[in-house]
């Protein structure tokens, strides 16, 4: 994962985490603040994923942003 893409667009990429992961909460984007495996550990958690599942949906993310 592309820890640099993710951080640097944290600000504006948190209210689409939270339109898309709803069970995030404030919480847990702020202390994630762009943290990859942070954000897979707690999408695990929050949704019951597994953990190749959570980092997949990370990395997917991430895909996204640099296009």
């Amino acid at each position: 994962m592309n820890q640099d893409t993710i951080e640097g667009q944290w600000k504006q990429l948190a209210g689409t985490l939270k339109q898309k992961w709803g069970k995030l909460t404030d919480d847990d984007l702020t202390v994630a603040s762009g943290d990859a495996e942070y954000l897979a550990g707690k999408l695990q958690q929050r949704y019951g994923m597994a953990r190749d599942e959570a980092e997949a949906q990370v990395r997917a993310l991430e895909k996204q942003l640099r296009h």
